[in-house]
């Protein structure tokens, strides 16, 4: 595997190998409604996965449609290390960094994939005890260097009020991520939080980019692509369930926004004048595939 291997993400500006980091970055928030989380919690309990890996299965498949079809996809995420039952109860920072790679076959279906990620996920998680400096010291390798670890995906679900946390009667405040928003520790980060204690959007999704990268622009063109995406691919309207995006390759799933769709189809199906030639037709299509399906950076007004 090449460690230096990067995605191509839809990056604003190039960053050097020797440049410095500002450390400066841009969060977006997303929130889908009641029914999609109701859908993706019911698709993960009906699959026998956990909310994470049906996450990152839809991350990837973003991912995935966002790289131009990169099938080599391979980023960090989280893990709590406790991976001995005598650990469960233990106060401390056990949290290490895990690499998660997946080489993807464009013609699997969603269904497929998921399948695929849950038991990539298991066996990750058998070898989580060896850590990942041990893993890059094998391979001789300096952690500044790795770029999946630019790239990070999290999921984090809220077991209980943070409210109403308090530690020998000391009362613990809830920090919103709003105060962190001038702050990126990597280039890409998409946290996925699910809080059953809210009356509404309990399934949010933040994506922390670096300013050194990303104009904040292009982060919300991203998330939107991704709240479209996700809306429906776990949408419970029946009309468009019949469509039955979890059974088609993810190669025919779009991350296209609806201006965009309606743009293309304004064009590929307007009437076009005797006097322009076919060429000129054909050049006209391929410019508004380019655009719409090629991630454009800002979206259409």
């Amino acid at each position: 595997y090449n460690f230096e291997y990067r995605l191509s993400l839809p990056i604003d500006r190039q960053r050097s190998s020797t440049d410095q980091r500002s450390g400066l970055g841009s969060l977006v928030e997303i929130s889908f409604d009641n029914e999609v989380a109701t859908s993706f919690l019911n698709y993960a309990s009906s699959h026998h996965v956990t909310p994470f890996q049906l996450g990152l299965a839809t991350f990837y498949t973003f991912l995935f449609k966002l790289t131009h079809h990169q099938k080599d996809l391979c980023i960090s995420s989280l893990n709590a290390n406790r991976y001995r039952n005598e650990l469960q109860n233990v106060l401390g920072m056990f949290v290490s960094t895990l690499p998660y790679r997946i080489e993807l076959n464009s013609y699997w279906t969603f269904d497929e994939l998921v399948k695929f990620v849950h038991g990539k996920c298991l066996s990750i998680l058998s070898h989580s005890h060896y850590p990942l400096q041990h893993i890059l010291a094998d391979f001789h390798l300096n952690q500044s260097n790795i770029a999946f670890l630019e790239t990070v995906f999290y999921f984090v679900s809220m077991s209980f009020d943070m409210s109403q946390l308090s530690v020998h009667g000391t009362s613990l405040e809830e920090v919103s991520l709003d105060q962190s928003t001038e702050v990126a520790k990597f280039d890409f980060m998409s946290t996925f939080i699910y809080n059953p204690l809210r009356d509404n959007k309990k399934l949010s999704c933040f994506f922390v980019c670096s300013n050194d990268l990303y104009e904040e622009k292009t982060l919300e063109n991203i998330a939107r692509r991704f709240q479209y995406f996700v809306s429906q691919l776990f949408t419970m309207n029946p009309s468009v369930k019949e469509l039955n995006l979890w059974n088609i390759p993810i190669n025919n799933l779009q991350i296209i926004l609806p201006e965009e769709a309606n743009e293309l189809h304004k064009i590929l199906f307007k009437k076009v004048s005797n006097s322009i030639n076919e060429d000129d037709i054909c050049d006209v299509i391929f410019q508004v595939v380019v655009k719409g399906f090629l991630m454009t950076r800002n979206p259409i007004n």
